[in-house]
């Protein structure tokens, strides 16, 4: 089964395909934002991709239509909520600043 590890966090968690980052965030505790509730509405689930990236969902129009409205925006950025995996091996993902502080202030108890 395909794993993905959240790089700064040192966490990671193996899922079946298709699941997205976003769940597979969510399933292992690794602090994603996902302040639209992962309907693509909002940027706070915003990674880069650092490796693996070919074992993932293209991007469509809308999620880069999205990523217009993110700061810090790299050739290797997905939305959480989008980015499904699809294949078997490791994606290697780092969790923005943007995304972290919408994790925080969703959850504000202490971490």
């Amino acid at each position: 089964m395909p794993t993905v590890r959240f790089v700064k966090q040192n966490i990671e968690v193996t899922v079946p395909a298709g699941t997205t980052l976003l769940e597979a965030a969510r399933q292992c505790g690794a602090p994603e934002g996902s302040a639209c509730g992962g309907v693509c509405a909002c940027s706070t689930c915003h990674v880069y991709v650092l490796s693996g990236g070919r074992l993932l969902s293209d991007a469509e129009e809308e999620e880069e239509d999205i990523l217009d409205k993110a700061f810090d925006v790299r050739s290797t950025s997905r939305l959480g909520c989008q980015a499904r995996v699809r294949g078997e091996g490791v994606i290697e993902v780092e969790i923005t600043r943007e995304s972290l502080d919408a994790y925080y202030a969703e959850h504000p108890e202490p971490h």
